[in-house]
């Protein structure tokens, strides 16, 4: 069986039964379910469909070839739904609350095994099924088999929904049809048939390395877990296969800041916490948090993910945790919710206001009794030249060794433009950064094209402004340097900070921008759509071109992304890991120019250097004590 085809045939979610064909159609609500896909005493796929507690029987739901629709328009959501049959005796099984990536699996599952079935015998009748006499039995689907795969339109079964599905789709099981497109009950739907030829489906994906594994299989465990590493070793990635493991429903993905968090389909963490700056005695702090809609979300929580904490303040998490106790009338730690924590104190700390001494998280009193597992990612995904690696943990540390500022010195010299797009200058000021974009688009010729964000509420544009990369209106030339603020093809370098350049625009349409980027693609560059939580847990979207100008951005800004071709000025650099954060945006060395290099910008605070150096003898005693258990367990 290739490596990554589904084996998951059972999943944990709410499920409604819904009875369409009935006179007056009937509707049980199963908040805490099993469903299973299996074969009953016929060989004939079914659902089961069990309650997690409670003396209710199981309920099998027959998957019979005369008609099986799925839809799965809201997997992404943790949303699918099943009809059964037609008539009188149709059945709709509603399925939500279930951690997306588990329902994509069973979705995929259960589209192979109807299509791996479609040309076996025929449906055992009624009649036949009550003549019978055998008893009631009910066998968990097997794995997919090789067997399986070698069915007609097995792979075009599943195209539509190895990636996030975007419509409702129906499934059935006729042979040798090509799909054909209409509608159930308004919705848009895709009726996928088995075809003679069809090319190979599952493409190469990105996997999770050993130490990710590690810590998602510590998260779903439901440990209290904080994962750390420098840029570069996937902490955003894992983050969203984390945000993806977990039912959506309790699950808050939460950020210190508003990008982060549009990043992983979240809110901020203030926004969450509805305690405002958490500067007001705690007393106040927790009569902001009983308002209504706070107090639904608090007590709604048993997943709560914080990304970027190194920016987040000591005293600040004392009293979410504080809060959350008092709230969910709970006195275990953080109120008895998961913590997943996120981020590197290495780099942005704190925003600190006047003298006012800010503190880190690691430093709040709550910490330690909040925190089960501390686990730091080592092996950096978005540099591969191992020298460059050494040099960024070097700076990282605060180390500036008399090779590293020679290799920093020389990168003046760089010459990273090329084929028209130049280097992006990284500030450490956000108006320095506006300055510099819009001079620079006045500058060329030509008249400036105006691109309008789409917002689902646009009284909430500056909510949506804060929070999502892109703004409400971009304005572009041709010849304007621009980069991608979102994934679009990683196979092709088209991802979160990619560069290129606006060559033309479309003379039909929309008349969207045709950008060459640096990765060697030319593409014509159009709407995506970002989905934030706002308040009070409502969703927001934003439509907009995955592009910003970047002849310039801000370290803040840049965070998560990989910059091609970066020019750093660090003669501004104020706070520490400020310069680590800005040198280890860029991919290479080779494309990094520095301008007015000083050693003294490189710097790491002491208190955070001291708490790794706990955090990794901690790491390595844990793994030399679990090396010893397995070892006298193969002894044994």
């Amino acid at each position: 069986m290739p490596p990554g085809f589904p084996s998951d045939g059972r999943i944990r979610c709410t499920v409604a039964i819904e009875h369409l064909g009935a006179a007056a159609p009937r509707r049980a609500l199963l908040r805490d379910a099993w469903v299973t896909l299996g074969r009953d005493e016929f060989r004939e796929l079914a659902l089961q469909v069990t309650t997690s507690s409670g003396p209710e029987s199981p309920r099998n739901f027959p998957l019979r070839r005369d008609g099986v629709r799925l839809f799965t328009r809201f997997v992404k959501d943790g949303k699918s739904s099943v009809r059964l049959g037609s008539g009188p005796k149709a059945v709709q099984l509603l399925l939500s609350n279930c951690p997306p990536d588990r329902l994509r699996r069973f979705v995929q599952t259960l589209r192979v095994k109807l299509k791996a079935t479609q040309e076996g015998a025929g449906a055992v009748s009624e009649r036949a099924r009550l003549l019978s006499g055998l008893p009631r039995t009910f066998d968990t689907v097997s794995p997919v088999q090789a067997r399986d795969l070698r069915q007609g339109g097995v792979r075009q079964a599943l195209a539509d929904i190895a990636a996030t599905p975007t419509k409702a789709q129906t499934l059935r099981c006729e042979p040798r049809k090509r799909a054909r497109v209409g509608s159930v009950d308004g919705n848009q739907v895709t009726e996928i048939q088995p075809m003679k030829k069809l090319p190979w489906l599952m493409r190469s994906r990105a996997t999770l390395t050993q130490e990710q594994s590690m810590v998602l299989n510590a998260v779903l465990s439901g440990k209290n877990v904080f994962f750390t590493g420098s840029a570069g070793t996937g902490k955003s990635f894992l983050l969203k296969k984390i945000v993806a493991s977990l039912p959506p429903n309790s699950t808050y993905a939460t950020a210190s800041t508003g990008v982060a968090a549009c990043q992983i389909g979240g809110t901020t963490l203030h926004a969450f916490a509805g305690i405002g700056s958490g500067k007001a005695p705690l007393h106040q702090c927790i009569e902001l948090a009983q308002r209504s809609g706070v107090r639904l979300q608090w007590l709604n929580c048993h997943h709560l993910i914080i990304d970027e904490i190194s920016m987040v303040d000591g005293e600040f998490f004392d009293k979410l945790e504080a809060v959350a106790r008092t709230i969910r009338k709970c006195e275990n730690p953080f109120g008895g919710i998961q913590l997943i924590i996120c981020g590197d104190f290495l780099q942005l700390p704190p925003v600190s206001k006047g003298t006012e001494q800010s503190k880190f998280c690691f430093q709040a009193k709550s910490w330690r009794k909040c925190i089960h597992l501390n686990m730091e990612l080592t092996k950096v995904q978005r540099q591969t030249d191992r020298d460059f690696i050494s040099l960024l943990d070097a700076v990282r540390q605060g180390r500036c060794t008399e090779k590293v500022t020679k290799q920093l010195t020389a990168t003046a010299a760089h010459k990273v433009e090329r084929d028209g797009i130049l280097a992006t200058r990284l500030c450490t000021h956000k108006d320095d950064v506006e300055l510099t974009n819009t001079k620079r688009l006045q500058e060329l010729s030509g008249e400036p094209r105006s691109f309008k964000a789409v917002d689902s509420d646009p009284v909430l544009v500056k909510t949506l402004d804060a929070q999502c990369p892109v703004s409400s209106i971009i304005e572009l030339k041709l010849g304007a340097q621009v980069m991608l603020t979102k994934n679009l093809d990683v196979s092709q370098g088209l991802v979160n900070g990619a560069r290129g350049v606006v060559i033309d625009f479309e003379t039909e349409r929309k008349g969207l921008p045709k950008v060459r980027f640096l990765c060697g693609v030319t593409t014509v560059v159009g709407l995506e759509r970002w989905v934030l939580k706002g308040p009070a847990g409502t969703h927001l979207t934003r439509q907009q071109l995955p592009l910003k100008l970047a002849w310039a951005i801000s370290i803040h800004k840049s965070q998560g992304m990989s910059l091609d071709c970066v020019e750093i000025s660090l003669a501004r650099v104020f706070e520490c890991g400020q310069a680590y954060v800005a040198l280890s945006r860029a991919r290479s060395l080779t494309g990094l120019r520095l301008l007015d290099f000083d050693p003294s910008v490189v710097k790491a605070n002491s208190c955070v250097l001291q708490f790794y150096s706990r955090l990794r003898k901690e790491q390595f005693l844990a793994q030399a004590s679990m090396d010893s258990y397995i070892q006298a367990d193969k002894e044994n």
